[in-house]
């Protein structure tokens, strides 16, 4: 429990020194300051307040002010510090699953790489196929002509031999 109190009391002073960081570095904060010293010799001007005491009042404020504010500062540095090495871990990590995934890249272009070769037996292997059957068709077509003219040689023969036979 007094961890997380102590976590929580860390995180609002954190925030608190960011908030402050912010404030003092903006233009609104320089305009306050500006009509706060302005007023001050104003005062002294006036005669409301002599010029000794406002030097030391104003010096007191701006001494303390530059302790808080070196402080606030500091507090903001660790924390960004803090927050710029998380960013870095997480960019380590991210750059690890970017390595991760190109080799998983580079895995599924040898796998496609195999593919295209598979592809291209395949392609090579019915061309191939094709070209046999044209062969085979033409060999074929050859043997049937070869036939017929066997067939009308035959046929040639056998008119000769039966008029070889009907002679008397």
């Amino acid at each position: 429990m007094a961890k997380k109190a102590k976590k929580k009391q860390k995180e609002y002073m954190e925030q608190l020194a960011l908030t402050v960081t912010r404030a003092v570095g903006s233009l609104e904060s320089v305009i306050i300051h500006t009509f706060i010293f302005a007023g001050s010799f104003v005062l002294v001007q006036l005669g409301l307040v002599p010029f000794e005491r406002m030097l030391l009042v104003l010096t007191t404020i701006v001494s303390l002010e530059a302790i808080y504010l070196s402080i606030f500062i500091q507090m903001t540095i660790n924390y960004t510090t803090r927050t710029i090495e998380n960013v870095e871990q997480d960019i380590e990590e991210i750059q690890e699953d970017i390595d991760e995934i190109q080799e998983d890249v580079d895995e599924i272009q040898e796998d496609v790489d195999e593919i295209q070769e598979n592809v291209d037996e395949i392609q090579e292997d019915v061309e191939e196929m094709t070209e046999d059957e044209k062969a085979e068709e033409a060999a074929q077509v050859g043997q049937e002509k070869t036939l017929d003219e066997i067939r009308t040689g035959l046929q040639k023969l056998m008119q000769d031999v039966e008029k070889l036979h009907n002679r008397p």
